[in-house]
C-alpha cells in the first residue's frame, strides 16, 4: 500500500472520471437607464422618509405617555394638597368656634379644628411627596430631539 506521500502508481486520469461541463445560462444584465435608476433612488428616499416619520412619531408617542404619566402623578399631589387645604379652613373655622364657646361645652377629648387639623396634616404630607415627586418625574424626561432638527439648527447657525 503506497504511503500517503508517494504518488499514485495510476495516473490520475483513470482514478477519476471526467466531469460533463454544467449547461450555464447567462442572462443579460438588465440595462438601467437614467431615469430607471433615478425612479429607484426616489423610491429609496421615499422608503427612508416614511420609515423617519414612523421613528418621529413612535419617539413622540414614549415621550407623551412619560409626560402622561407624570402628570397624574403631579395632578393626585396637586389634588390632595387642594383637599388638604379645605381641611386647613374647616379647621381653623372649628378653632375659631372651639376659642368662642365657653368652657367644658365640648365632652371630646381631641376638639374638632384638631381633628381636621391632624388629616389635612396627613393630606398635605402626601400631597407634597406626590407633587415632588410627579416634578421629579417631568424633569427627569428627556425632550424629543428629532436629528433631522438638530443637524437643520447647526446648519443654520
Amino acid at each position: 500500500m503506497p504511503s500517503v506521500l508517494e504518488a499514485p502508481s495510476e495516473p490520475l486520469e483513470e482514478l477519476f472520471e471526467p466531469l460533463e461541463p454544467l449547461p450555464v445560462q447567462l442572462e443579460p444584465a438588465p440595462v438601467q437607464t437614467a431615469a430607471s435608476l433615478v425612479s429607484g433612488i426616489l423610491g429609496d428616499l421615499q422608503h427612508l422618509v416614511e420609515q423617519q416619520f414612523q421613528l418621529t412619531r413612535m419617539q413622540i408617542a414614549a415621550e407623551l405617555r412619560e409626560r402622561v404619566a407624570a402628570a397624574a402623578v403631579l395632578a393626585t399631589g396637586v389634588l390632595l394638597l387642594l383637599v388638604s387645604a379645605i381641611f386647613v379652613c374647616l379647621s381653623v373655622s372649628h378653632l375659631l368656634h372651639w376659642m368662642t364657646s365657653p368652657l367644658g361645652i365640648d365632652p371630646a377629648s381631641l376638639p374638632l379644628w384638631a381633628c381636621h387639623a391632624v388629616v389635612a396634616a396627613i393630606l398635605s404630607l402626601t400631597g407634597g411627596i406626590l407633587a415632588c415627586v410627579g416634578r421629579a418625574q417631568f424633569r427627569s424626561i428627556v425632550p424629543f430631539r428629532n436629528p433631522i432638527t438638530e443637524i437643520m439648527k447647526e446648519t443654520l447657525k
